[in-house]
């Protein structure tokens, strides 16, 4: 079965080119302090806002820092943002999805009500609430991109849960007395796990682009601390005379956004039973 899924996944060319791209991002995020050129955080105003060259491969900010050291550096912090997000969301999404769809009932309506209240309200306008009361700083941000993502999930894991706790297994495990929570990690989990998968590749793109729009705005990570979103903020100011601030953060985080989209929606069509 890996070996149809993984030929099925080889015949998709942008999959696999989004996939390798991918593996290399978390690489370069690794070895990140390693590969830089430069320091990050090293100022020299005497070589500030020069452009592209052998030196200074992708130019220089402001102050004078290594563009490129900086989208190394800034590497980290969006997949460490992207990553820890999603899982925070798929720790609540699913557990509160298998919860609803197997035990139904006065818990289901509970956790369903909830989910429409949290859709309901505009995520980003939640987010900025929160960040602007509990201050912007990474774990904050992961915390709460976290937070506002996993209703979506949620009615995605409940929807899935419904029709497979009528199967004859389920109700044979029930009849044999095995306990609740068996059933729902042993085996309702395991037949959920494609629409799983698909939703946390995706959602991880989101978590980037959102973390990318806070630092962005000043929500997000703070300077000197190197993130995408703030060095595109600060080639907002210098874009008439520095289009290199803008344009390669903008290229990191379209290619990698898309990246993830392409390789989500590859396991969308290789996991569906009906294809």
């Amino acid at each position: 079965m890996l070996k149809l899924y993984f030929e099925r996944f080889r015949q998709n060319r942008l999959a696999v080119a989004g996939f390798v791209f991918i593996v290399l991002l978390a690489v370069a995020a690794l070895f990140a302090p390693w590969l830089c050129p430069r320091d990050p955080l090293a100022q020299s105003l005497i070589e500030r806002l020069q452009g592209p060259s052998a030196v200074h491969w992708l130019g220089t900010d402001d102050l004078g820092r290594d563009v490129f050291s900086r989208i190394l550096l800034g590497t980290r912090i969006s997949l460490s943002v992207g990553f820890v997000a999603v899982g925070l969301e798929l720790l609540i999404g699913v557990t509160l999805g298998l919860c609803a769809g197997f035990f139904g009932g006065k818990l289901d309506a509970i956790v369903m009500r909830l989910v429409d209240v949290m859709l309901s309200i505009p995520a980003i306008f939640l987010i900025l609430a929160v960040l602007a009361f509990l201050g912007p700083n990474i774990y904050n941000v992961m915390a709460i991109i976290g937070l506002t993502a996993w209703p979506g999930l949620t009615r995605l894991v409940r929807g899935e849960c419904l029709s497979i706790r009528e199967r004859e297994y389920i109700k044979a495990a029930r009849i044999a007395g095995i306990s609740a929570p068996r059933i729902l990690f042993v085996h309702l989990l395991p037949n959920v796990i494609s629409p799983i998968l698909v939703s946390a590749t995706l959602g991880v793109g989101g978590a980037i682009l959102t973390e990318s729009a806070l630092s962005f705005l000043g929500l997000g990570v703070q300077p000197p601390v190197p993130s995408w979103g703030n060095i595109l903020s600060i080639g907002r100011d210098y874009l008439h005379i520095a289009w290199w601030l803008s344009v390669f953060p903008t290229a990191a985080i379209f290619i990698t956004v898309l990246s993830f989209n392409l390789l989500g929606d590859a396991l969308r069509d290789v996991l569906d039973p009906r294809t």
